[in-house]
């Protein structure tokens, strides 16, 4: 068995009445893409937010390897091998790849408040950065703006500056979304990659990309997991047929 790199153990979060995530249990293991689906409002993305920090828990445990992180911001999360990219890309339109890049790394180093000229000189930062950029496929664009790259390349690189930070764990919210058919083939086939000595969870509506790219797949209804398992085991799970298409036959 792979190693469990992120548990989520009983989960809830409540906004006022509404349970948005109620007693979540997963599993994440290295090597592997596990991915969460579910029809829109199932709580997809409350759950990672939780994962991440972003939205504290109202109940429930987040475990990173052997250590407790329920109660860490998520600052402190990605300082312990937590990264994350978001559904809006969250880059400077008007810096470089390469300065995007630096910038991430430069606070994952702990150099954060130190001067610019001083960074551009750190040799770590920058070698870190340089190997971010390579393995998301971006080095030809490394002293592009970014605001002149296309809507995919923002995307690699969104995912660059994640790997920057030299995660154990990488949560991405739809990282496909809004892109053309080659720009989503180009991604995929970075997530494939990504999945290397890391674990990758992934919440993603394109059910040809979840099917292609993932390991394991966890699936939400209504705040709640209905299904878990293989691909194969999923596909087949009558609460998922239901969910997805009522009853009517197998998950596309």
């Amino acid at each position: 068995m792979a190693e469990i790199l992120l548990r989520a153990e009983g989960l809830h979060r409540r906004f006022g009445g509404l349970m948005a995530v109620g007693g979540v249990s997963l599993d994440v293991h290295r090597g592997e893409v596990h991915a969460v689906i579910g029809p829109n409002g199932a709580g997809k993305s409350t759950l990672i937010n939780l994962l991440s920090g972003d939205i504290p828990v109202s109940s429930g445990r987040v475990t990173l390897g052997d250590r407790d992180v329920t109660t860490l911001p998520p600052n402190r999360r990605a300082m312990a091998g937590i990264g994350r990219s978001y559904q809006k890309t969250t880059i400077f339109q008007t810096s470089t790849v390469h300065e995007n890049v630096r910038l991430a790394a430069q606070a994952h180093s702990g150099h954060a408040l130190r001067l610019f000229g001083h960074v551009v000189n750190d040799h770590a930062v920058n070698e870190a950065a340089e190997a971010a950029i390579a393995e998301v496929g971006l080095s030809t664009r490394s002293g592009t703006i970014a605001r002149f790259m296309s809507h995919g390349e923002q995307r690699q690189l969104e995912i660059a500056m994640v790997l920057a930070t030299r995660p154990r764990v990488i949560l991405l919210d739809e990282p496909l979304a809004g892109m053309g058919q080659a720009e989503a083939q180009r991604m995929i086939a970075l997530i494939a990659r990504l999945k290397e000595a890391r674990a990758v969870l992934l919440v993603e509506h394109d059910m040809d990309a979840v099917f292609a790219l993932a390991d394991r797949l966890t699936v939400m209804a209504d705040g709640e997991v209905i299904a878990s398992g293989t691909p194969t085991e999923v596909r087949s799970h009558p609460a998922v047929r239901a969910a997805y298409l009522g009853d009517h036959g197998e998950v596309a």
